[in-house]
């Protein structure tokens, strides 16, 4: 995973403007952009707008608000010059991406209150592509955009929601309210799912996409730089467990897997996450691995401290339990220095019975 997201919005604003070009002629005004309440003229405004927005935020690393600007056409600013206007801004946005580090993090609302820059790209590539589709409606006109481009979008900011290989058009309008899959309820409301990210004094743990899952289990990197041993094959084995859950369509985000980044470098030292949702009671099962080289330095503590802290404090967590090898002993330490403690025989019971677990396994938890 070597690309930022710059060329997906370059790809994607292309398609944009050869399909508004065409219709450059046609009357956008009197025209309403598909399902929208808006008019044709109105949504492509708002495309280039969105565009010049999240290549703001980003430049501007704007970590609590939005920057308070908008974008205004020159006054008799016809159809076409409207396209001028989408592909510069997309220009901005790609170039800012680019060059934003992978580490920056600026703010938006949903669901987390951040984005990094491939989320951001994303969600500017599903700007374009959606609010296309609208223009197209309005107008009666084809458009479909890059099956691969859907796809990409689909595994970085809509990690909720099942792919269907074959149709990432159509899942990505269902997703989005604007269209049917079959089997699938449609929605009337929806919000894309940027990556939960934890800090703590030394790492932050990074929610991993299922995008990027799918490239670690298939020994990549999943867009992080890692120390010279990692990512250790625990990590990759968890990265399988994501993939295989998004295509399902049961993956949390939240219950997923974290990324675990050094704060003084940016490197990637090891991973930590949950093996699945809460069960009926409020229990989950948590799991921790750290490259060879970044071992005895604390950080699987620190990690495991801080996500126990989070998922604890929700009202639907009550119990969190660990399973380690026996005669794993660092890991016990751990364990142990995180305040979980020996889990009683009514939690290694229903562990075992719910998870399967296997008996020569320890169990430690942490209560809320």
């Amino acid at each position: 995973m070597t690309d930022t997201g710059g060329d997906q919005v370059e790809e994607a604003v292309a398609s944009c403007a050869t399909l508004l070009r065409a219709a450059a002629g046609h009357d956008w005004e009197g025209v309403r952009a598909g399902r929208l309440e808006w008019s044709c003229r109105r949504t492509a405004e708002h495309i280039a707008g969105d565009l010049i927005a999240y290549a703001g935020q980003l430049a501007g690393r704007a970590t609590t608000a939005y920057v308070p600007f908008e974008i205004a056409m020159d006054e008799g600013t016809d159809n076409a010059g409207v396209v001028d206007v989408i592909e510069t801004t997309g220009a901005l946005l790609a170039a800012t991406v680019r060059t934003t580090p992978r580490e920056v993090r600026a703010f938006h609302p949903y669901p987390f209150r951040s984005a990094n820059r491939e989320g951001f790209a994303a969600m500017g590539v599903a700007e374009v592509l959606l609010h296309t589709h609208d223009i197209a409606e309005g107008l009666d006109l084809p458009y479909e955009p890059p099956a691969e481009l859907c796809a990409w979008v689909l595994g970085r900011i809509f990690p909720h929601v099942r792919p269907e290989p074959d149709a990432p058009w159509s899942t990505l309008l269902w997703a989005t309210g604007r269209g049917d899959l079959p089997g699938r309820e449609p929605l009337t409301e929806w919000r894309w799912n940027n990556n939960l990210v934890i800090g703590t004094e030394r790492l932050t743990l990074q929610g991993v996409t299922p995008a990027a899952a799918a490239e670690l289990r298939a020994g990549g990197t999943g867009g992080f730089e890692w120390i010279e041993s990692g990512p250790f094959h625990g990590t990759r084995e968890a990265a399988g467990m994501v993939a295989s859950s998004y295509e399902k369509g049961v993956h949390r985000p939240e219950w997923g897997m974290f990324v675990l980044v050094r704060r003084e470098d940016g490197l990637a030292v090891g991973a930590i996450g949950f093996h699945g949702v809460p069960d009926d009671e409020g229990r989950a099962e948590v799991g921790y691995d750290l490259a060879e080289d970044a071992r005895g330095r604390g950080y699987a503590t620190e990690a495991l401290g801080a996500l126990a802290e989070t998922a604890l404090a929700r009202d639907d967590v009550k119990l969190l339990f660990a399973a380690i090898e026996r005669e794993n002993a660092a890991s016990q330490r751990v364990i142990a220095r995180a305040g979980f403690t020996r889990a009683g025989e009514d939690v290694e019971r229903a562990a075992h019975e719910l998870h399967g677990l296997e008996e020569s396994l320890r169990l430690y938890s942490r209560e809320a």
